[in-house]
């Protein structure tokens, strides 16, 4: 039986579906020297999830600059606390590196936010967000292709807690080690779609959305006007 795939994914389908849990191992990285031992084993690896995280900034006069770096292996993800180590040699040496792929998801803001610590050249990367449409898919989110290929639901609650904080919870670093290796099982997952044709693609008419929406958007009005 083929895979059932949907050109869009409903925001409300995710409520019923399990959560994505990480029984793998989680290194946090605060030192130069770390990141060097670090980069070393990560570079011997066939494919790396990359992403990073920012403390948000709940004012426009206040902004932060990208304070978290991970990178995930199929068994284990590296968190790279940048606001501890700096942009070391060795963390340049693995963003420029051409010869290991490393998978993100609208990675080209992570680049930027990177090149605001120190200028690199970056090397192999490939953005999921590009190829995902090959194969028809449009709601394009890190937490919508995730249910829409396998199922389960990414939870975003850490999305905007504090990720200079000295320490960093559990719940944090669960959160970032997943959405690194959550592209590996993507991009590997996109790759075998299209090398069997194992999926059929059913397409969602986005009037359904964008009416459902309207029709929020005036319950609303009907509510103010009634002094609600």
């Amino acid at each position: 039986m083929k895979k059932i795939i949907y050109n869009r994914f409903a925001k409300d389908w995710m409520a019923e579906l399990p959560k994505v849990t990480y029984d793998k191992d989680i290194f946090v990285i605060v030192t130069p020297q770390q990141t060097e031992k670090a980069v070393d084993y990560l570079l011997s690896m066939p494919i790396l999830g990359v992403d990073t995280e920012t403390r948000p900034s709940f004012t426009r006069k206040q902004q932060f600059k990208c304070s978290l770096l991970q990178v995930a292996t199929h068994h284990n993800c590296f968190l790279f606390r940048l606001n501890y180590t700096g942009m070391t040699p060795a963390i340049i040496r693995l963003l420029e590196d051409k010869t290991v792929p490393k998978v993100g998801l609208s990675w080209h803001d992570d680049i930027m936010s990177l090149k605001r610590l120190n200028n690199f050249e970056p090397g192999y990367f490939i953005d999921i967000q590009d190829h995902m449409k090959e194969i028809g898919i449009q709601d394009l989110s890190l937490q919508k292709l995730y249910a829409n290929l396998f199922n389960e639901r990414i939870s975003k609650t850490e999305r905007l807690s504090n990720w200079e904080r000295d320490v960093l919870t559990s719940k944090q670093k669960q959160y970032a080690a997943i959405d690194a290796w959550a592209c590996i099982q993507l991009y590997e997952e996109l790759l075998r779609l299209e090398e069997t044709g194992d999926y059929e693609l059913h397409t969602l008419e986005m009037e359904l959305e964008i009416e459902e929406d309207f029709r929020i958007y005036e319950e609303l009005a009907t509510q103010k006007g009634q002094g609600g």
